[in-house]
């Protein structure tokens, strides 16, 4: 059987191999190796670092056809940065930007929990991996809805401290490497170095705590529901048979609670 002509494409999964090399590695090169004035310049080699993070975000978005929160704050945090080092202003609002950013990523996490779109649940539950509505059936028929609702709560609270980690680490980073006044060879070379140790001393222990909230809430969901771990992650090539069972779940649920 064919796949329905209208049936919406999935977004394209991204390549992280590809994310690292432009976000990371080709914008340290550019400012540690190419801030001479034999090359780009001070100036113009922090305009062509930051040009590749932009036009990866904007390019992501032209892709997905929406604005992703995450995605947008970093293109702003990366605006911010060329605006702090080209306009010469002192180091310390570098490091103030920094930290700003993952802790915004914080606040927002648990500000969301009172609204009814909680940010976890873009992180954790998205629906391009997870069968967000074989868990929610099986959460309804097992009435474990509100008992699932206090884990997710805890597990944002896990993500939201990584956030604040990350916030900490960044300012701390900042505040050691970048010390040279923008303009100077020195300090492209040190934002470059701050970049490439922001994965290695950041993004690792932020992500080990990630990780964390993930096993915790993914435990919860298979003693809950019932529904094995494999079972929860949704596959590319899921048929349509598939898709009827999960669709027909909530009906079968219905049945069993009429009286």
């Amino acid at each position: 059987m064919t796949d329905s002509p209208n049936k919406p494409t999935p977004p394209r999964r991204e390549n992280m191999l590809i994310n690292l090399a432009i976000n990371v590695v080709v914008p340290t090169l550019i400012l540690t190796k190419l801030s001479g004035e034999e090359y780009l310049g001070t100036t113009w080699a922090i305009v062509v670092a930051l040009l590749f993070p932009i036009t990866y975000g904007l390019n992501d978005f032209r892709q997905r056809g929406k604005i992703n929160f995450f995605s947008g704050l970093g293109v702003v945090s990366v605006v911010l940065t060329g605006g702090i080092s080209l306009l010469g202003l002192d180091p310390r609002y570098l490091a103030i930007k920094e930290a700003a950013i993952p802790a915004i990523f914080g606040i927002a996490t648990v500000a969301s929990l009172k609204t009814p779109y909680p940010l976890v649940r873009t992180l954790l539950l998205n629906d391009s991996f997870v069968d967000t509505a074989k868990i929610e059936a099986a959460l309804h028929h097992h009435n474990r809805v509100a008992a699932f609702d206090k884990r997710l709560i805890t597990a944002s609270w896990i993500i939201a401290a990584s956030f604040f980690l990350s916030s900490t680490l960044n300012y701390l980073l900042a505040t050691f490497i970048v010390t040279s006044q923008p303009g100077s060879v020195e300090y492209n070379a040190q934002l470059g170095k701050m970049t490439a140790l922001s994965y290695p001393v950041i993004a690792l222990p932020a992500t080990v705590v990630m990780i964390i909230a993930m096993v915790y809430l993914f435990k919860g969901i298979t003693r809950l529901t019932g529904i094995p771990f494999e079972s929860i992650i949704k596959h590319q090539g899921s048929t349509e048979e598939d898709e009827a069972k999960i669709s027909q779940a909530p009906a079968s649920e219905n049945s069993n609670q009429k009286p």
